[in-house]
C-alpha cells in the first residue's frame, strides 16, 4: 500500500517555508529544555567540611555512617558535590 500526499496551490518555495517553520519551532522547543551536562567536581575530605561549615571528623564519622559516599583513587578521598548537595536535600 503506497501512501501519496498531494499538494495544491503551493509553490515549491512556500513549501520550504512551511518544512523550515516546523523545523525552527521544533529547535526552538529544544532550546527551552536544553541543559547542558555540567563535569562531576570532586572534592577533598577538607573541601567539604569547609563547605558544610563542619570539622574534618564530622565528615569522617557522616561517611562511616552512610550518609556520605566517598570515592578513592589511590590513597585519596573524594567526594562528588552532587551526592553532598543530594544528601543535605535529602535531611
Amino acid at each position: 500500500m503506497n501512501n501519496v500526499t498531494q499538494l495544491h496551490n503551493t509553490t515549491p518555495e512556500k513549501l520550504q517555508e512551511s518544512i523550515l517553520k516546523g523545523i525552527q519551532a521544533q529547535i526552538n522547543d529544544l532550546k527551552k529544555s536544553y541543559q547542558p551536562k555540567e563535569p562531576e567536581e570532586f572534592l577533598t575530605r577538607a573541601e567539604v567540611a569547609k563547605m558544610l561549615k563542619v570539622d574534618i571528623s564530622s565528615v569522617h564519622n557522616w561517611t562511616k555512617a552512610g550518609k556520605l559516599q566517598k570515592h578513592g583513587l589511590g590513597k585519596r578521598v573524594y567526594y562528588k558535590r552532587s551526592e553532598i548537595e543530594k544528601a543535605i536535600i535529602q535531611l
